[in-house]
């Protein structure tokens, strides 16, 4: 992958409603809590969020 971005914003600017999300992380520390952020900001609903 070589896109890289600059803020959360810019990284969740194209995800639409109803898209599907994949994140990782391990455990508590790996919670992606800038990107949800950005996502409650940028206003997408009925996400399916799937996580490890």
């Amino acid at each position: 992958m070589d896109k890289v971005v600059d803020t959360p914003a810019a990284a969740v600017a194209d995800i639409a409603d109803g898209s599907s999300i994949a994140v990782g992380g391990f455990g508590v520390v790996g919670v992606p809590e800038f990107l949800i952020r950005a996502l409650q900001d940028q206003g997408a609903k009925d996400l399916e969020v799937i996580s490890n």
